[in-house]
């Protein structure tokens, strides 16, 4: 390996043969990552990935210092298996990884959400592991309100369902289902149809189980995302959501909002930055079993807003970690990830 190799960074991001045969930093998405990494006097190449031609990125990545990674669970209807695959032999070989498969199946699931639900942040959820278990113990639950049930893994609220009750009795209420992919519309069923709808997120390949946490309404208010890098708040971004709030009766459900970025300075967020970079973040890599040398150099953290503190201060909830293909995310986030990055790869 020579020493300029060793220094090389590749951003790994999905695209076509044509998108791979035409790569030019300037014209991709991280343009501004590109050129932060050229002005650190770091190399830095796209490494556009698909399984069609893996074997091709699997002999870039030989010998290079890091890989950034940006790939969703499932990416034009594939998992992402054979990329894990990959970047683990990488991570073998000597290549720093970020962020590492292993650590996005500890931070980057749903599961996080009942880990965590007991530290600050932690709400009212539950692990489901099978149909059997869903149908015995949702009814009793929607009967304090309404549930968000989420599939094991996944993006872009794929998998995600508010489930309200509107009718029946007992063990076969009539329910109001809202699936927060975009452009859905909610719809009513029974009980029995819910549970048929939510079978296949029980099979092996979608994980096996769901997560059912507490519908939270203040999600009304939007949501809070706290950029980080490494252990630390790099920006945030603050936008309104309405993929799970009902739509007047006749009306399709509305699109989100913009997501308004900010660096980590913005004064309404000290005290979730505060709680975060104090104790949480330790907390969460603890419960998790994640060492703080395979912490992602980028990921967010999603929050809705609770009921606030007897003082006052905001409370927040936590949503979902996003580890898997943290963008777009703040230009806040540049100087501190390039940073990082030069850490790693000089041993820091």
């Amino acid at each position: 390996m020579t020493d300029a190799r060793a220094w090389t960074v590749l951003l790994l991001y999905p695209g076509d043969r044509a998108a791979r045969d035409r790569a030019d930093p300037a014209e991709s998405r991280f343009a501004p990552l590109f050129a932060a990494f050229a002005a650190a006097g770091m190399a830095a190449e796209p490494a556009v990935y698909h399984d069609d031609f893996a074997d091709e990125v699997a002999a870039q990545l030989r010998g290079v210092g890091a890989v950034l990674v940006w790939c969703n669970p499932i990416e034009g209807g594939r998992r992402r298996d054979r990329l894990d695959a990959l970047l683990r032999d990488a991570a073998n070989a000597g290549v720093f990884v970020s962020t590492h498969p292993d650590t996005v199946l500890r931070l980057g699931t749903k599961d996080v959400l009942v880990e965590t639900r007991e530290l600050p942040f932690g709400s009212d959820v539950h692990r489901v592991d099978s149909l059997a278990q869903l149908a015995a113990e949702l009814p009793a639950r929607l009967q304090r309100g309404p549930r968000v049930l989420k599939q094991h893994r996944g993006h872009s609220g794929i998998g995600v369902w508010r489930v309200k009750r509107t009718g029946g009795s007992g063990a076969a209420p009539l329910l109001k289902v809202q699936h927060a992919q975009r452009g859905a519309a909610a719809q009513e069923l029974d009980f029995a149809a819910l549970l048929q709808r939510m079978a296949p997120y029980f099979e092996t390949a979608q994980g096996g189980h769901m997560v059912d946490q507490a519908w939270q309404p203040r999600l009304v208010d939007g949501m809070v995302r706290a950029y980080l890098v490494e252990d630390r708040v790099a920006g945030f971004g603050h936008q309104a959501v309405n993929a799970l709030m009902p739509a007047p009766p006749g009306q399709a459900a509305q699109p989100p909002g913009p997501r308004l970025y900010h660096g980590p300075e913005l004064p309404a967020f000290q005290g979730l930055r505060r709680q975060l970079e104090t104790a949480w973040i330790e907390l969460l890599r603890e419960r998790v079993g994640v060492d703080r040398e395979r912490l992602p150099l980028l990921w967010d953290c999603d929050f809705m807003f609770g009921e606030p503190a007897p003082d006052g201060a905001p409370g927040f909830v936590l949503c979902e970690v996003n580890v898997s293909s943290v963008s777009p995310f703040p230009p806040s986030a540049i100087a501190p990830l390039v940073a990082a990055v030069q850490r790693r790869l000089a041993g820091a």
